[in-house]
């Protein structure tokens, strides 16, 4: 018999902040993220906005000046998200057994910064000058290594590239690992950093990003007939999930239920998604399956929602597929449209969403759906929040590869 898992901490860095109440306000409020780039001179980018988090690390006191060095962007994401998600839940991880503790945190691309910026020293200053810091910091499973050594967590530590699943496979594998026996407490999410001159021309060149540069917050419009790409972004979002019993036997606040996770491959176009959306539904079907949960009883989808003229219509026809009838009776959004596409971290913070709505009974909006796509044509939540209860929601994410994973999430029964 499967044990059963919750969600008792959430942790967040995105374009909208770090603060999960803030976060969660800004949200709900209809907000954008999107702006400006800063990071770097974008003077010669046809796309010149995205997703930027506000981040001075030196100031976020998270690790000491010369372990900060040692960490790539998306790896301080990573460990900030990580930090307050265990604030948040309580837990003392010197009280438990760390082999019975582990952690799942995937990424996309990984240390990105870090292989440009050493790249660039390479071409100028030489072979010796290239940092002995750059592999570690460059390798994707590094922010969970370094969370895992944060906290003294023994137990599974693993780090999942599934380009835009990455994270929801993490939490995937890391339900795994406590309904099965291999772990009583599992830190999992997903982190990303590849706002990076390379980052940018590489998505911008393949013509994936919106180029609506004269209005960067109206860019990222999902499910509207005028969408033109994602709004590339970076951010993490991490959460801790107990074993039920573990987290009663410590008082616990319990956000929610994490009762079922389905995976699936396109075996089509390395980028394109199947245009029948046939892995997207399965992926669905199989997290239903394992939750043990009817299509009827869903309350609401996070969407993957990515603003993308193809996706957004095969993710319309997979959730057709899958649910039927009760489609139309479906509360769905997508949250890329404040936050931006935070790839491989999108299914950790997309999971913290879903668990404040069903803790606060808020639906987020799915902001710029000012002219529906007659091909999508479900409730998507356009513009304003909806204060509603949900009982169970799923969370959807798609990358590219075919990859493609959704999570089942339950209020606590």
């Amino acid at each position: 018999m499967k044990r059963r898992a919750v969600i008792t901490g959430l942790g967040v860095v995105t374009s909208l902040g770090r603060n999960v109440n803030g976060f969660w306000e800004r949200l709900v409020r209809g907000d954008s993220g999107v702006g400006p780039i800063t990071l770097f001179d974008v003077s010669g980018f046809r796309v010149q906005f995205g997703g930027q988090v506000p981040w001075e690390p030196e100031k976020e006191n998270i690790t000491n000046p010369k372990e900060l060095r040692r960490l790539d962007r998306f790896a301080q994401f990573a460990l900030a998200s990580a930090i307050d998600a265990v604030a948040d839940s309580g837990i003392e991880f010197q009280k438990e057994d760390p082999y019975r503790c582990g952690v799942a945190i995937g990424s996309g691309i990984g240390g990105l910064f870090e292989f440009e910026s050493q790249h660039e020293r390479l071409l100028t200053k030489g072979i010796d000058k290239v940092s002995p810091f750059f592999i570690p910091k460059l390798l994707l499973n590094t922010a969970s290594g370094h969370v895992s050594t944060m906290f003294g967590v023994k137990g599974m530590n693993i780090a999942t590239a599934t380009a835009c699943a990455s994270a929801a496979n993490s939490i995937g594998s890391a339900l795994r690992a406590i309904q099965y026996g291999d772990a009583d407490v599992m830190l999992t999410g997903g982190s990303e950093a590849a706002l990076t001159p390379m980052g940018l021309a590489g998505f911008q060149n393949m013509r994936a990003l919106s180029f609506r540069t004269e209005a960067p917050q109206q860019a990222s419009r999902p499910f509207d007939v005028d969408r033109d790409g994602f709004v590339l972004a970076e951010g993490a979002g991490v959460v801790v999930i107990e074993e039920l019993e573990h987290a009663r036997s410590r008082g616990a606040r319990i956000y929610g239920e994490l009762k079922g996770y389905g995976a699936s491959g396109d075996a089509g176009h390395i980028t394109q998604p199947d245009e029948e959306g046939s892995g997207a539904s399965h992926a669905m079907t199989m997290a239903l399956r394992d939750a043990g949960i009817d299509t009827t009883a869903v309350d609401y989808i996070n969407a993957h929602g990515t603003s993308t003229p193809l996706g957004d219509k095969a993710e319309t026809g997979a959730v057709k597929r899958v649910f039927g009838d009760h489609a139309k009776r479906l509360m769905i959004s997508s949250t890329k449209s404040q936050l931006g596409h935070t790839l491989g971290a999108s299914g950790g913070i997309e999971l913290v969403i879903c668990a404040l709505t069903l803790d606060r009974g808020v639906i987020a909006p799915t902001i710029n759906l000012e002219n529906p796509d007659p091909d999508c044509d479900l409730d998507y939540t356009p513009k304003i929040a909806r204060e509603v209860r949900t009982n169970v929601v799923m969370s959807n994410n798609f990358g590219f590869g075919g990859h493609n994973a959704s999570l089942v999430l339950a209020r606590l029964q």
